[in-house]
């Protein structure tokens, strides 16, 4: 009797930044480069067609881009955000991205981390932001696979990947950690 090979768990990465060549991008690319081969990663790139959040919209039909997100999120089996700190918090296109899920369950029980791609001693708020939103939809933080990774712009490729391999190798048990969580128990 033969068996069939399980699906690949996908990782969905979700950037907190709109600028295109952000630290935080920089570091997704990263984990999509290093991901290992058990592990696929999907890039979200939907965060500036997202409408402002009003919850007269939060309905069905939900606005196309809102129905896009919480099926990227549905379809993960666990997601990983990397976001800019602005003025002390999350950056307010980011904050709408989740104030977008609080009405789904898409997010509830997934396991979710984050990197924090900030300079030392920054960043801490929009760490202690994500804490308190991701609560609110009942996301499932998994403390061991958040991790602050600075991006030392130096070690950056031409391709927008970060070249140094202890933040390559880091990224990579990140993912693990992730897919192993996002298959439940029997992982």
């Amino acid at each position: 009797m033969s068996t069939l090979p399980l699906p690949l768990p996908v990782i969905l990465l979700l950037s907190g930044s709109l600028r295109a060549a952000s630290s935080n991008e920089t570091v997704l690319r990263t984990a999509r480069a290093a991901a290992p081969a058990h592990v696929r990663t999907v890039l979200y790139e939907g965060l500036a067609d997202l409408p402002h959040f009003n919850p007269d919209d939060d309905a069905e039909p939900l606005p196309g881009p809102v129905a896009g997100l919480r099926a990227a999120i549905a379809e993960a089996a666990a997601v990983l955000i990397c976001t800019p700190e602005y003025a002390g918090t999350l950056p307010g296109s980011f904050k709408n991205l989740l104030d977008w899920t609080v009405g789904g369950t898409e997010i509830c029980d997934k396991p979710v981390a984050w990197v924090n791609a900030a300079a030392p001693g920054r960043g801490e708020g929009a760490e202690a932001t994500l804490r308190t939103v991701l609560g609110y939809t009942g996301a499932d933080i998994r403390d061991e696979a958040c991790a602050r990774i600075p991006v030392d712009r130096r070690t950056v490729a031409a391709d927008g990947t970060i070249t140094d391999e202890a933040v390559r190798t880091r990224l990579a048990r990140i993912l693990t950690l992730l897919a192993d969580a996002g298959r439940g128990p029997s992982a």
